[in-house]
C-alpha cells in the first residue's frame, strides 16, 4: 500500500506498552509517568487482529515496542501469535534487555527473528546516571543470552548527543565489534521542537523513503512520530484508521506535542 507520497507503506511498529523499567533520561521523567489504564491498553486480541488487516493491505514487517516490551505479561505468547500471521516476513523487538536473560531463548522459539537492544553506555555509573537504574549487568548479561540462542540479527541501539566519536558511543562501538554485532547511533530526538536526524547505520529519520505506520499501546494508528495526528482502532476500526493515516501521512516530519517515546515507541 502506498501513500500520497508513493513511498509504499510496509513496516508496522507497534508498542505493547507505555511501562519500562528504566527511567532513561532522554524519554521518561524520575518519577516515571501516569500508566494507561487496563481498559485503555490494547488487549492482544485487538493488537493481532489489527496486524492482520495491516498485513492484508501489505505490511510484512513488524516490530514490537513499548516503553519496554518484555514487561508486558504474556509477551511470548503474543510474539507466537503474530508469528503464526501468514504474510509476516519479519517479526523483530527493540529491549533495553533488562529481562533478555530470561526471556531469549522463548522468544525465539516462539518466532521472534531479530533484535534491537539500547546500549548507551558500558560504564556502569554512567549508565546508571542515563538509565536511573544499576542494571548494566543484567543489560549485558541478556545480550550475551541473546547470542546464545542465535537470533537472525541483534542492533545495539546507542543514544549520543552530537556524534559516534563521543567516549560512549566509541565503547559501545567497539563492544559490538568484538560481539559481531551491528552498532546504531541515534541522536537525542526532541518530539516538541522537531529535532531528528537520520539514523547512524539506519534508515530512521529518513522521511523521502519512510515505510512505516505506528500503533500506540492505547490504539492510535500514527502516520509519522513527529506528528499529532493519530486514528484509534477502536472509534475508526482497523481498515479505516489504517486508511486515513497513509491518506495524511505527511512528506515530512515537523513537531508533535502529544506523542511520547514511552507510549509509541522511538
Amino acid at each position: 500500500m502506498k501513500d500520497n507520497y508513493n513511498r509504499n507503506i510496509t513496516y508496522l511498529r507497534i508498542s505493547i506498552t507505555d511501562r519500562c523499567n528504566l527511567r532513561c533520561t532522554y524519554c521518561m521523567p524520575e518519577e516515571g509517568v501516569d500508566k494507561l489504564s487496563h481498559k485503555d491498553l490494547l488487549s492482544f486480541e485487538e493488537i493481532v487482529e489489527f496486524t492482520k488487516q495491516a498485513v492484508a493491505m501489505g505490511i510484512n514487517k513488524v516490530r514490537l515496542t513499548g516503553g519496554e516490551p518484555l514487561v508486558r505479561k504474556g509477551i511470548v505468547d503474543l510474539v507466537k501469535m503474530l508469528w503464526d500471521i501468514d504474510g509476516i516476513k519479519d517479526l523483530a523487538l527493540t529491549t533495553n534487555a533488562v529481562l533478555l536473560k530470561e526471556y531469549a531463548q522463548p522468544l525465539k522459539d516462539a518466532g521472534l527473528q531479530r533484535l534491537n537492544i539500547s546500549l548507551d553506555t558500558l560504564d556502569k555509573e554512567r549508565f546508571a546516571q542515563i538509565t536511573r537504574r544499576d542494571k548494566l549487568e543484567e543489560v549485558l548479561a541478556g545480550i550475551d543470552e541473546a547470542i546464545k540462542v542465535g537470533f537472525k540479527q541483534i542492533k545495539l541501539n546507542c543514544v549520543i548527543e552530537k556524534t559516534k566519536k563521543e567516549p560512549d558511543a566509541v565503547a559501545v562501538a567497539k563492544y559490538a565489534e568484538d560481539k559481531g554485532l551491528q552498532a546504531r547511533f541515534i541522536r537525542t530526538m526532541n518530539l516538541e521542537k522537531g529535532e531528528f536526524w537520520i539514523v547512524d547505520g539506519g534508515d530512521g529519520g529518513n522521511c523521502s523513503i519512510c515505510n512505516r505506520i505506528r500503533l500506540s499501546s492505547s490504539g492510535d494508528v500514527l502516520p509519522c512520530l513527529f506528528s499529532d495526528l493519530g486514528y484509534n482502532i477502536r472509534e475508526f476500526g482497523n481498515k479505516e484508521a489504517i486508511l486515513q493515516a497513509l491518506e495524511h501521512k505527511p512528506q515530512k516530519g515537523t513537531i508533535s506535542k502529544k506523542n511520547e517515546f514511552y507510549t509509541v515507541g522511538g
